[in-house]
């Protein structure tokens, strides 16, 4: 992962990789910077801090350094650039970017090479974005611990024994030490939010359809439950460039057949937008530090002129194993994991064990399960015509110590944990993860949950938030904030 960077003449550079991506865009357009300086500024940090935490696995040191001198030469020449012209972003290792291949993080996929970009790689490249590489995951993104057969373990930069969460784990310890500006992931199981809240960093899981899903490496798609639970988001440290991510991304596109013309922003909320403030989903059990970040969240929005008040939408119990069945379609049996995952490694075959244990015998029809979800999605979307945000934990309990993920009964503890976060997935709602503390010296998250194509609501709540309660992120490896 060396390259050789240039010497900079601008003194500002070391100080670079601190910032977010729209300040880099403006100091670019501005002519205070070049491109070349942004880039070679984030290949340092990667140099400087990638070993310590291991979540960058490919620098595309040659191709990020060509496309800054192109921005460059175009910017110097008077083009018209975009909006986040020159500035580098990572994407992870199971997005495609032409020029390597999309492993999964599988060393049966060393070879996968994609045919085109992602739909949400192609749409950043087409505002001046450039990709600087990969970031790690767990094999085939199955745990909730970032460790890959390929590259093995990505470190939390805030505790070193936690996990960074994952399955986009490493894109949010890219952003979380100041390596990337801007990253892209995705969420089936909590993938971006989860991470997010280990990290210290903020992520837009959409709602359905919202930002397109697509990729050329078989297979391409997967069953039913799979594809109305997995969507792409961008994660960033600032709130702004989370919003300005999600607006480019969103649209749609032939490539993803999921995809709706939904307008970017809804009708204003006539009043104070009411939130729905969950401290215990379903009452199973929340941990103090967050309990305390919800409780620093509901008092900055009330701040902000939100109404908070302690309610509960409908089944959440009931929607978090929805997504279990959606997930376990019929055959799927214990004892075939391994053929149906023929390359997966024995850690990715125990997490499937664990999780299809939990998630039961399958029914056989399917047809309970989608009738059961759009019953839910009906009564959750009655509970949010008065209550259109709700403000609740992404997952209840403090990141696990580093791989103890596979231990007896952890994955089915995890799922309980995660149970807010996996009814999000299951209804196809849009949800945004913002940091609001630092408690027993890890940082504490939560999550905004909006009604269908109200992502403007949720990025609009979050920003009062941090405007509130600051930002966490860059940090060092060995700790505290920058």
């Amino acid at each position: 992962m060396g390259h050789k960077a240039t010497t900079t003449t601008t003194a500002t550079t070391t100080q670079l990789w601190r910032m977010g991506a729209l300040e880099l865009a403006a100091a670019i357009n501005s002519g205070q910077v070049s491109s070349r300086e942004v880039v070679e500024a984030h290949l340092r940090r990667i140099d400087a801090v990638n070993p310590a935490v291991n979540a960058v696995t490919v620098v595309l040191a040659e191709q990020a350094l060509a496309a800054a001198d192109a921005a460059d030469r175009a910017l110097a020449g008077g083009d018209e650039v975009g909006r986040l012209h020159g500035v580098p972003f990572t994407v992870k290792g199971n997005i495609d970017v032409v020029g390597t291949p999309t492993t999964f993080g599988a060393q049966a996929l060393v070879d996968a090479f994609p045919a085109m970009d992602a739909p949400v790689v192609e749409r950043l490249r087409a505002v001046g974005a450039i990709a600087l590489g990969h970031t790690n995951l767990p094999t085939f993104a199955l745990r909730w611990h970032t460790d890959s057969q390929l590259w093995g373990p990505t470190i939390n930069p805030w505790d070193r024994t936690r996990t960074p969460g994952a399955s986009s784990g490493g894109e949010a310890v890219a952003l979380a030490t100041g390596m990337s500006p801007l990253g892209l992931g995705n969420d089936t199981l909590g993938s971006l939010r989860w991470p997010a809240q280990c990290c210290g960093v903020t992520a837009l899981k959409p709602t359905l359809g919202r930002i397109p899903n697509a990729t050329t490496v078989d297979p391409a798609d997967g069953p039913i439950g799979t594809q109305l639970a997995t969507v792409q988001g961008p994660m960033a440290r600032r709130i702004a460039d989370l919003r300005a991510a999600y607006e480019i991304l969103s649209g749609l596109t032939w490539r993803d057949p999921w995809t709706a013309p939904a307008p970017l922003r809804g009708p204003d909320w006539p009043g104070p937008v009411r939130v729905a403030l969950v401290l215990d989903p379903a009452g199973q059990g929340v941990a103090d530090e967050i309990r305390d970040g919800l409780l620093v969240a509901a008092a900055a929005l009330r701040d902000a002129g939100y109404a908070v008040e302690e309610a509960a939408p409908p089944a959440i119990d009931a929607a978090a194993d929805t997504l279990l069945d959606m997930l376990n379609p019929p055959g799927t049996q214990l004892a075939d994991l391994e053929l149906i995952f023929p390359s997966a490694p024995p850690d990715s075959l125990r997490f499937l064990a664990a999780f299809y244990a939990v998630a039961g015998e399958a029914d056989p029809t399917t047809i309970h399960t989608y009738a059961t979800r759009q019953s839910l999605q009906r009564a959750w979307g009655a509970f949010q015509v008065t209550h259109p945000l709700i403000l609740a934990p992404i997952c209840t309990s403090l990141p696990f110590l580093a791989g103890t993920d596979l231990e007896e009964g952890q994955v089915a503890k995890t799922i309980r944990d995660l149970r807010m976060t996996l009814a999000v997935n299951a209804l196809g709602l849009p949800a945004v993860a913002v940091p609001v503390a630092i408690r027993s010296g890890l940082p504490q998250s939560v999550q905004l949950i909006g009604p269908r194509y109200r992502e403007d609501l949720c990025i609009d709540a979050a920003a009062a938030i941090e405007d509130r309660t600051g930002i966490l992120t860059p940090i060092d490896p060995s700790g505290g904030t920058s």
